[in-house]
């Protein structure tokens, strides 16, 4: 039985792997990656099962963890099987001593900040919707938010992973120690490589206490003087203080989040109270005339933090409106400039776009809404806009009709030889998340 599944080869699937759940639902999903059938492993070494069968057999195999993802790219409607790992969950180990935690791939990311907080600990990561997007997923998607600045990315964090091939073997990288520099750093492969070269079975991760007192202030500069901002962003970043964000909202978003339609800094804090008042007050005494300054402390800067990771679109939501997420990588203060030029193509292609940008880390994120053919003009615009200064456009969302259209990878490296010769060693018969990753891998 070779290639696609047919009512023959599903009934023996089913006689073959009797004791995993196996649906047969949710094939024609507006975002695509989806499975003619869909199995869910619960255990490692059903994985491993799924993947040796699948690949003796050439059945492709796509992965889902929570399904937030499911936008960001794969230029395939569905592949034979739909790897689930939504019942592949729990808490593994935890060293509160030695700040490390190992969990299984299909554990939500507020299901193991919630453990945690008992502990008085959390994983240094903040990734877009975090009651839904599993620990499995942020790492093969290397996802991050605004406090990627003091957190660190995926790559910063994760200290050991168990992956599963796609024929089923199982491999160790890193470790579940803080202090472990022996041989390559294999993780950082895998990180980001969005599944095409393994299935994420276990994370261990460091983690860092959790802050006894956390504020975020908002500045917000009326005259849209981007150069004034620049300037203000360049004295706080060469500051003895240490934001744990620096994030400029476009006005747009800053309406919709703070009810002041201006270019606004968001600069957060975390560390103990008399730490964060010293930096609030550093950064009062530096604002410059005309500026507008409101701050959130604790519970309030929690609430506010909680709405802004649920903002964005993901591949759980369908709505009416056809919606798209760009992300944007130039040189830090770069983010102005792409914030800026946002507005005017907004206005050229008529779509509205809410915009922010890292000022330490150069990483933006824009939600574009609007008419199919103006978002695409809108997206093909904007990566030239991240070209001309230096930079890369990744579409991190858009619904699969639509994927087919652009690229949302953008243009091949010179190095780009380099990632097939890998997922060509790894994967011989291309079976796992086809087409998923940059040009096409």
């Amino acid at each position: 039985m070779k290639g696609l599944i047919t009512d023959e080869s599903l009934t023996e699937l089913k006689a073959y792997f009797k004791d995993i759940q196996i649906s047969e639902e949710d094939q024609h999903h507006p975002f695509g990656n989806s499975g003619r059938v869909t199995i869910f492993p619960k255990t490692e070494q059903e994985i491993s099962t799924v993947l040796a069968y699948a690949n003796t057999n050439g059945h492709s195999v796509f992965i889902m963890g929570g399904g937030t993802k499911r936008g960001f790219g794969g230029m395939l409607e569905k592949a034979d099987i739909l790897l689930s790992l939504a019942q592949y969950t729990g808490i593994v180990e935890h060293n509160p001593g030695d700040m490390t935690i190992t969990v299984k791939a299909g554990t939500s990311f507020q299901e193991i900040q919630t453990y945690l907080a008992r502990y008085k600990q959390k994983i240094p990561l903040d990734p877009y919707n975090p009651k839904h997007a599993t620990i499995g997923g942020i790492v093969s998607a290397n996802d991050s938010g605004p406090k990627r600045l003091g957190y660190g990315s995926a790559r910063d964090n994760v200290i050991g992973l168990r992956m599963v091939y796609p024929d089923g073997t199982l491999i160790r990288s890193g470790g579940k120690v803080v202090k472990n520099v022996a041989g390559y750093d294999m993780n950082k492969l895998f990180i980001g490589a969005m599944g095409t070269l393994g299935v994420v079975s276990q994370v261990t991760v460091k983690l860092r206490p959790i802050a006894k007192y956390e504020s975020i202030l908002f500045v917000s500069f009326p005259e849209r003087n981007v150069e004034e901002i620049r300037a203000f962003a360049a004295k706080v970043l060469d500051s003895m203080i240490e934001p744990i964000s620096l994030e400029i909202l476009n006005p747009s978003l800053a309406g919709k989040l703070t009810n002041i339609n201006q270019y606004t800094l968001l600069i957060s804090f975390e560390d103990v109270k008399s730490s964060v008042h010293y930096q609030e007050d550093f950064i009062k005494k530096i604002i410059p005339d005309k500026t507008t300054l409101r701050s959130l402390s604790q519970n309030a800067a929690k609430s506010f933090w909680d709405h802004f990771y649920h903002q964005q679109p993901n591949g759980l939501i369908n709505v009416t409106t056809t919606e798209a997420v760009l992300k944007i990588g130039v040189v830090n203060l770069d983010a102005i400039k792409i914030l800026q030029e946002a507005e005017l193509i907004a206005d050229a292609c008529h779509v509205s776009i809410e915009a922010h940008g890292g000022l330490g880390t150069g990483i933006c994120y824009l939600t574009i809404q609007g008419a199919t053919e103006d978002i695409l003009s809108a997206i093909q615009h904007l990566r030239k806009s991240a070209v001309k200064h230096g930079g890369y456009a990744v579409v991190k969302h858009l619904p699969f009709s639509l994927r087919k259209e652009i690229n949302v990878w953008g243009e091949k490296t010179a190095a780009h030889f380099l990632f097939e010769g890998i997922k060509q060693k790894i994967d011989t018969n291309i079976i796992l998340n086809k087409n998923r990753y940059v040009g096409g891998i």
